[in-house]
Protein backbone atom coordinates (compact mmCIF):
# COMPACT_ATOMS: atom_id res chain seq x y z
CA UNK A 1 0.00 0.00 0.00
CA UNK A 2 0.92 3.52 -0.86
CA UNK A 3 -0.18 6.89 0.40
CA UNK A 4 -0.37 10.00 -2.18
CA UNK A 5 -1.09 13.36 -0.77
CA UNK A 6 -2.43 16.09 -2.95
CA UNK A 7 0.28 17.82 -5.01
CA UNK A 8 1.52 20.80 -3.62
CA UNK A 9 3.76 21.26 -6.19
CA UNK A 10 3.58 21.31 -9.85
CA UNK A 11 5.34 18.73 -12.07
CA UNK A 12 8.31 19.89 -13.23
CA UNK A 13 11.28 18.31 -15.38
CA UNK A 14 12.00 15.85 -18.04
CA UNK A 15 11.09 11.57 -18.11
CA UNK A 16 11.56 8.67 -19.73
CA UNK A 17 9.36 6.05 -19.49
CA UNK A 18 9.87 2.35 -20.06
CA UNK A 19 9.89 0.93 -23.19
CA UNK A 20 7.06 0.41 -25.17
CA UNK A 21 5.05 -3.14 -23.96
CA UNK A 22 3.74 -4.41 -27.18
CA UNK A 23 6.46 -3.67 -29.21
CA UNK A 24 9.09 -5.61 -26.62
CA UNK A 25 6.78 -8.72 -26.51
CA UNK A 26 6.79 -8.60 -30.32
CA UNK A 27 10.63 -7.90 -30.39
CA UNK A 28 11.28 -11.47 -28.27
CA UNK A 29 8.77 -13.42 -30.22
CA UNK A 30 9.60 -12.34 -33.82
CA UNK A 31 13.36 -12.99 -32.85
CA UNK A 32 12.62 -16.03 -31.82
CA UNK A 33 11.12 -17.40 -34.89
CA UNK A 34 13.86 -15.35 -36.98
CA UNK A 35 17.79 -16.77 -38.54
CA UNK A 36 20.15 -15.23 -36.66
CA UNK A 37 20.18 -12.56 -33.95
CA UNK A 38 17.99 -9.54 -32.70
CA UNK A 39 19.43 -7.48 -30.69
CA UNK A 40 17.31 -4.99 -29.07
CA UNK A 41 17.33 -1.95 -26.97
CA UNK A 42 14.77 -0.06 -24.59
CA UNK A 43 13.29 -3.64 -23.55
CA UNK A 44 10.58 -3.09 -20.99
CA UNK A 45 11.69 -5.09 -18.25
CA UNK A 46 8.40 -5.53 -16.34
CA UNK A 47 6.77 -8.92 -15.47
CA UNK A 48 4.58 -8.84 -18.44
CA UNK A 49 7.67 -8.97 -20.98
CA UNK A 50 9.84 -10.90 -18.41
CA UNK A 51 6.98 -13.89 -18.86
CA UNK A 52 7.32 -13.51 -22.95
CA UNK A 53 11.58 -14.28 -22.59
CA UNK A 54 10.66 -17.04 -19.65
CA UNK A 55 8.34 -18.75 -21.86
CA UNK A 56 10.70 -18.27 -25.38
CA UNK A 57 13.52 -19.83 -23.01
CA UNK A 58 11.77 -22.41 -22.15
CA UNK A 59 11.17 -23.01 -25.77
CA UNK A 60 15.10 -23.83 -26.82
CA UNK A 61 15.93 -20.06 -27.35
CA UNK A 62 18.67 -18.38 -26.23
CA UNK A 63 18.17 -14.80 -25.17
CA UNK A 64 20.73 -12.61 -23.17
CA UNK A 65 20.79 -9.27 -20.88
CA UNK A 66 24.03 -7.06 -21.85
CA UNK A 67 25.94 -5.89 -18.67
CA UNK A 68 26.45 -2.51 -20.16
CA UNK A 69 22.73 -1.10 -19.53
CA UNK A 70 21.65 2.03 -22.10
CA UNK A 71 20.67 4.96 -19.88
CA UNK A 72 19.92 1.76 -16.89
CA UNK A 73 18.40 -0.43 -19.44
CA UNK A 74 20.00 -3.65 -20.60
CA UNK A 75 20.56 -4.52 -24.07
CA UNK A 76 18.53 -7.87 -24.95
CA UNK A 77 19.82 -10.53 -27.22
CA UNK A 78 17.61 -13.08 -28.88
CA UNK A 79 19.40 -15.79 -30.81
CA UNK A 80 16.62 -16.75 -33.21
CA UNK A 81 16.35 -20.72 -34.61
CA UNK A 82 14.01 -19.62 -37.07
CA UNK A 83 10.55 -20.73 -37.66
CA UNK A 84 10.89 -23.88 -36.87
CA UNK A 85 13.75 -24.09 -34.35
CA UNK A 86 11.90 -24.02 -31.10
CA UNK A 87 11.78 -27.35 -29.29
CA UNK A 88 9.31 -28.97 -26.67
CA UNK A 89 9.14 -27.26 -23.21
CA UNK A 90 9.76 -29.82 -20.74
CA UNK A 91 6.95 -28.25 -18.42
CA UNK A 92 3.92 -26.57 -19.08
CA UNK A 93 3.97 -22.79 -20.51
CA UNK A 94 3.26 -19.71 -17.45
CA UNK A 95 2.80 -16.34 -18.91
CA UNK A 96 1.77 -14.96 -15.31
CA UNK A 97 -0.40 -11.75 -16.07
CA UNK A 98 0.04 -11.52 -19.70
CA UNK A 99 -2.81 -11.36 -22.06
CA UNK A 100 -0.34 -10.54 -25.24
CA UNK A 101 1.95 -13.80 -24.13
CA UNK A 102 -1.37 -15.72 -24.24
CA UNK A 103 -2.89 -14.84 -27.26
CA UNK A 104 0.44 -14.43 -29.40
CA UNK A 105 2.12 -17.28 -28.32
CA UNK A 106 -1.17 -19.35 -28.78
CA UNK A 107 -0.90 -18.73 -32.27
CA UNK A 108 3.31 -19.42 -32.79
CA UNK A 109 1.97 -22.76 -30.32
CA UNK A 110 -0.63 -24.07 -32.94
CA UNK A 111 1.73 -25.04 -35.38
CA UNK A 112 4.93 -26.72 -33.61
CA UNK A 113 4.81 -30.13 -33.90
CA UNK A 114 4.65 -30.88 -30.27
CA UNK A 115 2.22 -30.60 -27.51
CA UNK A 116 1.79 -27.88 -24.91
CA UNK A 117 -0.11 -26.80 -21.89
CA UNK A 118 -0.35 -22.88 -21.99
CA UNK A 119 -1.50 -20.65 -18.81
CA UNK A 120 -1.41 -17.88 -16.65
CA UNK A 121 -2.34 -16.25 -12.92
CA UNK A 122 -6.35 -16.19 -11.73
CA UNK A 123 -6.63 -13.25 -13.87
CA UNK A 124 -5.51 -14.77 -17.11
CA UNK A 125 -7.49 -17.88 -15.77
CA UNK A 126 -10.51 -15.48 -16.65
CA UNK A 127 -9.90 -13.68 -19.38
CA UNK A 128 -11.79 -15.02 -22.84
CA UNK A 129 -9.89 -17.16 -25.19
CA UNK A 130 -12.75 -18.18 -27.80
CA UNK A 131 -11.72 -15.51 -29.04
CA UNK A 132 -8.76 -17.00 -30.08
CA UNK A 133 -9.55 -20.58 -30.01
CA UNK A 134 -12.49 -20.14 -32.80
CA UNK A 135 -10.07 -18.99 -35.41
CA UNK A 136 -6.89 -21.24 -34.74
CA UNK A 137 -9.65 -24.41 -34.43
CA UNK A 138 -10.81 -22.76 -38.17
CA UNK A 139 -7.06 -23.08 -39.64
CA UNK A 140 -6.38 -26.55 -38.64
CA UNK A 141 -5.08 -26.39 -34.98
CA UNK A 142 -6.13 -28.64 -32.95
CA UNK A 143 -6.42 -26.08 -29.02
CA UNK A 144 -9.04 -25.85 -26.56
CA UNK A 145 -10.00 -24.92 -22.71
CA UNK A 146 -8.60 -27.59 -20.09
CA UNK A 147 -11.47 -26.50 -17.81
CA UNK A 148 -13.88 -26.25 -21.05
CA UNK A 149 -14.60 -22.59 -20.11
CA UNK A 150 -13.17 -21.21 -23.42
CA UNK A 151 -10.65 -20.06 -20.78
CA UNK A 152 -6.76 -20.78 -20.28
CA UNK A 153 -5.40 -23.06 -19.30
CA UNK A 154 -4.94 -23.84 -23.20
CA UNK A 155 -4.56 -27.52 -24.30
CA UNK A 156 -2.53 -27.41 -27.72
CA UNK A 157 -1.91 -30.26 -29.58
CA UNK A 158 0.97 -30.41 -32.06
CA UNK A 159 1.57 -31.86 -35.21
CA UNK A 160 -1.23 -29.90 -37.46
CA UNK A 161 -0.86 -28.73 -40.90
CA UNK A 162 -2.31 -24.79 -40.82
CA UNK A 163 -4.23 -23.61 -43.46
CA UNK A 164 -4.90 -19.98 -44.19
CA UNK A 165 -8.36 -18.50 -43.49
CA UNK A 166 -10.02 -15.32 -44.14
CA UNK A 167 -11.06 -14.03 -40.62
CA UNK A 168 -13.70 -11.47 -39.84
CA UNK A 169 -13.26 -10.63 -36.27
CA UNK A 170 -16.02 -9.16 -34.57
CA UNK A 171 -13.78 -7.04 -32.19
CA UNK A 172 -10.92 -4.67 -32.92
CA UNK A 173 -8.13 -6.35 -30.75
CA UNK A 174 -4.28 -6.28 -31.82
CA UNK A 175 -4.13 -9.28 -30.17
CA UNK A 176 -6.33 -11.56 -32.08
CA UNK A 177 -5.44 -10.42 -35.25
CA UNK A 178 -1.79 -11.07 -33.88
CA UNK A 179 -2.43 -14.46 -33.01
CA UNK A 180 -3.75 -15.23 -36.38
CA UNK A 181 -1.03 -13.75 -38.09
CA UNK A 182 1.46 -15.70 -36.43
CA UNK A 183 -0.16 -19.20 -37.05
CA UNK A 184 -0.70 -17.52 -40.91
CA UNK A 185 3.17 -17.41 -40.79
CA UNK A 186 3.36 -21.31 -40.80
CA UNK A 187 0.00 -22.04 -42.90
CA UNK A 188 -0.27 -23.18 -46.97
CA UNK A 189 -2.25 -19.85 -48.21
CA UNK A 190 -2.96 -16.52 -47.04
CA UNK A 191 -4.26 -14.95 -44.28
CA UNK A 192 -6.61 -12.32 -44.18
CA UNK A 193 -7.97 -10.48 -40.97
CA UNK A 194 -10.82 -8.08 -41.02
CA UNK A 195 -11.52 -5.50 -38.07
CA UNK A 196 -13.72 -2.96 -37.92
CA UNK A 197 -11.47 -0.77 -37.11
CA UNK A 198 -7.55 -1.11 -37.70
CA UNK A 199 -6.26 -1.99 -34.26
CA UNK A 200 -2.74 -1.19 -33.19
CA UNK A 201 -0.37 -2.75 -35.73
CA UNK A 202 2.79 -3.33 -34.20
CA UNK A 203 2.95 -7.23 -35.64
CA UNK A 204 2.40 -5.61 -39.32
CA UNK A 205 5.03 -3.16 -39.19
CA UNK A 206 7.76 -5.31 -37.11
CA UNK A 207 6.75 -8.46 -39.12
CA UNK A 208 7.13 -6.56 -42.35
CA UNK A 209 10.65 -5.66 -40.75
CA UNK A 210 11.60 -8.97 -39.86
CA UNK A 211 11.39 -10.05 -43.76
CA UNK A 212 7.79 -11.23 -43.85
CA UNK A 213 4.79 -9.94 -46.61
CA UNK A 214 2.36 -8.59 -44.81
CA UNK A 215 0.45 -5.11 -45.46
CA UNK A 216 -2.50 -3.47 -44.46
CA UNK A 217 -5.29 -1.95 -46.08
CA UNK A 218 -8.11 0.32 -44.90
CA UNK A 219 -11.26 1.02 -46.57
CA UNK A 220 -12.89 4.85 -46.82
CA UNK A 221 -15.51 3.74 -44.38
CA UNK A 222 -12.16 2.90 -41.60
CA UNK A 223 -12.34 -1.16 -41.61
CA UNK A 224 -9.36 -2.94 -41.70
CA UNK A 225 -7.44 -6.05 -43.57
CA UNK A 226 -4.08 -7.57 -42.55
CA UNK A 227 -2.81 -9.68 -45.45
CA UNK A 228 -0.18 -12.00 -44.78
CA UNK A 229 1.31 -14.11 -47.53
CA UNK A 230 3.62 -16.69 -45.97
CA UNK A 231 6.50 -18.53 -47.29
CA UNK A 232 9.20 -15.45 -46.32
CA UNK A 233 11.84 -16.80 -43.94
CA UNK A 234 12.59 -14.11 -40.65
CA UNK A 235 15.94 -12.88 -40.31
CA UNK A 236 16.95 -11.05 -37.21
CA UNK A 237 17.01 -7.48 -36.85
CA UNK A 238 17.98 -4.50 -34.35
CA UNK A 239 15.13 -3.21 -32.63
CA UNK A 240 15.03 -0.06 -30.93
CA UNK A 241 11.81 0.25 -28.56
CA UNK A 242 10.26 3.60 -28.21
CA UNK A 243 8.53 4.73 -24.67
CA UNK A 244 5.52 3.46 -23.55
CA UNK A 245 2.72 5.87 -24.89
CA UNK A 246 0.38 3.79 -22.13
CA UNK A 247 3.30 4.74 -19.75
CA UNK A 248 3.51 8.15 -21.04
CA UNK A 249 -0.04 8.96 -20.17
CA UNK A 250 0.47 9.22 -16.65
CA UNK A 251 2.83 11.91 -16.78
CA UNK A 252 0.28 13.57 -19.70
CA UNK A 253 -2.71 13.65 -17.10
CA UNK A 254 -0.59 14.31 -14.27
CA UNK A 255 1.19 17.28 -15.83
CA UNK A 256 -2.56 18.70 -17.19
CA UNK A 257 -4.16 17.70 -13.56
CA UNK A 258 -1.73 19.83 -11.30
CA UNK A 259 -1.45 23.62 -11.76
CA UNK A 260 2.07 24.89 -12.87
CA UNK A 261 2.87 21.97 -14.49
CA UNK A 262 5.28 21.32 -17.72
CA UNK A 263 7.29 18.49 -18.36
CA UNK A 264 8.33 16.53 -21.45
CA UNK A 265 8.10 12.77 -21.79
CA UNK A 266 11.32 11.96 -24.23
CA UNK A 267 11.14 9.41 -26.79
CA UNK A 268 7.64 8.32 -26.87
CA UNK A 269 6.13 6.21 -29.36
CA UNK A 270 3.23 7.76 -31.32
CA UNK A 271 2.41 5.68 -34.09
CA UNK A 272 -0.93 6.73 -35.17
CA UNK A 273 -2.81 3.02 -33.85
CA UNK A 274 -2.01 3.86 -30.23
CA UNK A 275 -1.75 7.60 -29.97
CA UNK A 276 -5.42 8.60 -29.93
CA UNK A 277 -5.21 9.65 -26.92
CA UNK A 278 -3.42 12.86 -27.52
CA UNK A 279 -5.98 13.59 -30.52
CA UNK A 280 -8.43 13.38 -27.52
CA UNK A 281 -6.55 15.70 -25.06
CA UNK A 282 -5.75 18.29 -27.92
CA UNK A 283 -9.41 18.61 -28.63
CA UNK A 284 -10.37 19.20 -25.40
CA UNK A 285 -7.65 21.87 -24.85
CA UNK A 286 -4.24 20.32 -23.59
CA UNK A 287 -1.20 21.63 -24.64
CA UNK A 288 0.60 18.72 -25.77
CA UNK A 289 3.73 19.31 -28.19
CA UNK A 290 5.64 17.09 -30.42
CA UNK A 291 9.17 17.56 -30.61
CA UNK A 292 11.84 15.91 -32.01
CA UNK A 293 10.06 13.93 -34.56
CA UNK A 294 11.44 10.43 -35.55
CA UNK A 295 9.55 8.81 -38.42
CA UNK A 296 11.43 5.67 -38.11
CA UNK A 297 10.07 2.00 -38.33
CA UNK A 298 7.93 2.85 -35.33
CA UNK A 299 7.87 6.51 -34.87
CA UNK A 300 8.12 8.46 -31.88
CA UNK A 301 8.82 11.93 -30.60
CA UNK A 302 9.51 14.16 -27.15
CA UNK A 303 6.35 15.31 -25.53
CA UNK A 304 6.03 18.66 -23.90
CA UNK A 305 3.02 18.95 -21.63
CA UNK A 306 2.11 22.15 -19.76
CA UNK A 307 -0.93 22.10 -17.09
CA UNK A 308 -4.33 22.95 -19.25
CA UNK A 309 -7.63 23.49 -18.34
CA UNK A 310 -9.67 21.07 -20.42
CA UNK A 311 -12.84 21.71 -21.73
CA UNK A 312 -16.13 19.87 -24.03
CA UNK A 313 -17.34 21.09 -27.25
CA UNK A 314 -19.80 23.98 -28.09
CA UNK A 315 -22.65 22.14 -25.90
CA UNK A 316 -20.45 21.80 -23.19
CA UNK A 317 -20.14 17.83 -23.85
CA UNK A 318 -17.59 15.31 -25.33
CA UNK A 319 -17.88 11.91 -26.82
CA UNK A 320 -15.15 9.23 -27.41
CA UNK A 321 -16.53 6.66 -29.37
CA UNK A 322 -16.12 4.56 -32.55
CA UNK A 323 -12.91 4.19 -33.74
CA UNK A 324 -11.19 6.26 -31.39
CA UNK A 325 -11.69 3.41 -28.71
CA UNK A 326 -9.06 1.38 -30.33
CA UNK A 327 -6.28 3.58 -30.55
CA UNK A 328 -6.46 4.34 -26.87
CA UNK A 329 -8.18 1.59 -25.12
CA UNK A 330 -5.34 0.84 -22.61
CA UNK A 331 -5.36 4.74 -21.39
CA UNK A 332 -9.13 4.78 -21.02
CA UNK A 333 -8.32 4.13 -17.60
CA UNK A 334 -6.48 7.82 -16.87
CA UNK A 335 -8.35 9.22 -19.19
CA UNK A 336 -11.25 8.94 -17.38
CA UNK A 337 -9.39 10.68 -14.35
CA UNK A 338 -8.77 13.55 -17.07
CA UNK A 339 -12.09 13.93 -17.86
CA UNK A 340 -13.19 14.04 -14.24
CA UNK A 341 -11.78 16.91 -13.66
CA UNK A 342 -12.72 18.69 -16.72
CA UNK A 343 -15.57 21.22 -16.86
CA UNK A 344 -17.91 19.12 -19.21
CA UNK A 345 -20.22 16.00 -19.64
CA UNK A 346 -17.81 13.16 -21.35
CA UNK A 347 -19.46 10.09 -22.69
CA UNK A 348 -17.48 7.01 -23.18
CA UNK A 349 -19.10 4.46 -25.53
CA UNK A 350 -17.74 1.29 -27.77
CA UNK A 351 -15.73 0.25 -25.07
CA UNK A 352 -16.82 -2.98 -23.81
CA UNK A 353 -14.04 -4.63 -24.16
CA UNK A 354 -12.68 -2.76 -21.04
CA UNK A 355 -14.72 -5.85 -19.15
CA UNK A 356 -12.22 -8.05 -19.76
CA UNK A 357 -8.94 -6.41 -19.07
CA UNK A 358 -6.85 -7.28 -15.86
CA UNK A 359 -9.95 -5.87 -14.47
CA UNK A 360 -13.70 -5.31 -15.19
CA UNK A 361 -12.57 -1.67 -15.86
CA UNK A 362 -14.88 -0.22 -16.47
CA UNK A 363 -16.13 -1.13 -12.60
CA UNK A 364 -12.96 -0.35 -11.40
CA UNK A 365 -12.43 2.96 -12.89
CA UNK A 366 -16.37 3.70 -11.90
CA UNK A 367 -16.54 2.21 -8.43
CA UNK A 368 -13.21 4.44 -7.99
CA UNK A 369 -13.89 7.41 -8.97
CA UNK A 370 -17.05 7.30 -7.01
CA UNK A 371 -15.03 7.53 -4.25
CA UNK A 372 -13.48 10.51 -5.16
CA UNK A 373 -16.55 12.28 -5.51
CA UNK A 374 -17.05 12.05 -8.97
CA UNK A 375 -20.62 12.00 -10.59
CA UNK A 376 -19.92 8.84 -12.84
CA UNK A 377 -22.23 6.20 -13.92
CA UNK A 378 -21.38 2.78 -15.93
CA UNK A 379 -23.19 1.91 -18.72
CA UNK A 380 -23.03 -1.63 -20.81
CA UNK A 381 -19.96 -0.05 -23.04
CA UNK A 382 -18.22 2.66 -21.40
CA UNK A 383 -19.47 5.16 -18.73
CA UNK A 384 -20.88 8.76 -18.60
CA UNK A 385 -18.52 11.16 -16.39
CA UNK A 386 -20.13 14.49 -15.13
CA UNK A 387 -17.10 16.41 -14.53
CA UNK A 388 -15.60 19.46 -12.61
CA UNK A 389 -16.55 18.54 -8.78
CA UNK A 390 -13.24 18.59 -7.10
CA UNK A 391 -11.68 15.36 -6.32
CA UNK A 392 -11.77 14.14 -2.58
CA UNK A 393 -9.08 10.86 -1.13
CA UNK A 394 -9.94 7.74 -0.96
CA UNK A 395 -9.24 4.28 -0.60
CA UNK A 396 -8.62 3.00 -3.83
CA UNK A 397 -9.04 -0.88 -4.46
CA UNK A 398 -6.44 -1.87 -7.84
CA UNK A 399 -8.48 -5.70 -8.13
CA UNK A 400 -4.47 -6.22 -9.20
CA UNK A 401 -4.71 -4.33 -11.95
CA UNK A 402 -1.56 -2.02 -13.17
CA UNK A 403 -3.56 0.52 -14.81
CA UNK A 404 -5.92 1.14 -12.31
CA UNK A 405 -2.98 1.54 -9.84
CA UNK A 406 -1.49 4.17 -12.18
CA UNK A 407 -4.18 6.21 -12.82
CA UNK A 408 -5.52 6.86 -9.44
CA UNK A 409 -2.26 7.52 -7.95
CA UNK A 410 -2.39 10.17 -10.38
CA UNK A 411 -6.12 10.85 -9.76
CA UNK A 412 -4.72 11.25 -6.14
CA UNK A 413 -2.30 14.47 -6.81
CA UNK A 414 -5.61 16.51 -7.57
CA UNK A 415 -8.04 14.83 -4.37
CA UNK A 416 -8.23 16.83 -0.84
CA UNK A 417 -6.51 14.81 1.49
CA UNK A 418 -4.50 11.09 1.67
CA UNK A 419 -4.96 8.46 -0.96
CA UNK A 420 -4.11 5.29 -0.10
CA UNK A 421 -3.67 2.75 -3.22
CA UNK A 422 -4.06 -0.58 -1.59
CA UNK A 423 -2.50 -2.66 -4.16
CA UNK A 424 0.86 -0.44 -5.18
CA UNK A 425 2.64 -3.66 -6.04
CA UNK A 426 0.67 -4.84 -8.83
CA UNK A 427 2.24 -1.36 -10.89
CA UNK A 428 5.48 -3.74 -11.57
CA UNK A 429 3.58 -5.20 -14.21
CA UNK A 430 4.75 -2.96 -16.54
CA UNK A 431 6.16 0.49 -15.27
CA UNK A 432 8.55 -1.09 -11.80
CA UNK A 433 9.84 2.69 -11.50
CA UNK A 434 6.22 4.65 -12.13
CA UNK A 435 6.23 5.89 -8.16
CA UNK A 436 10.16 6.76 -8.38
CA UNK A 437 9.51 8.88 -11.44
CA UNK A 438 6.44 10.36 -10.13
CA UNK A 439 8.45 11.61 -7.03
CA UNK A 440 10.86 12.81 -9.16
CA UNK A 441 9.02 15.19 -11.02
CA UNK A 442 7.09 16.17 -8.43
CA UNK A 443 10.83 17.51 -6.58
Amino acid sequence: MISIEKSSKPLKGHVYVPGDKSISHRSVMFGALADGTTEITGFLEGADCLSTIDCFRKLGIQIEHTQRPVHGVPTITVHGRGLHGLSAPDTGLFTGNSGTTTRLLAGILAAQPFDTVLTGDNSIEQRPMNRIIKPLTQMGADISSLKGNDCAPLIIKGGKRLRGITYHSPVASAQVKSCILLAGLYSDSDTVVYEPALSRNHTEIMLRAYGADIHNEVDVKGSAAAILHPGSPLRGIKVNVPGDISSAAYFIAAALLVPGSDIVIHNVGINKTRSGILCVLKQMGADIELENVDESIEPRADLHVRYSQLHGGVNGRFELSGKLIPTMIDELPIFAVVAASANCTTIIKDAAELKVKESNRIDAICNNLKLMGVDIEPTDDGMIINGGRPFVAADIETEGDHRIAMSFAIAALAANGQTRIIDDKCVGISYPAFFNDLKRLLQ
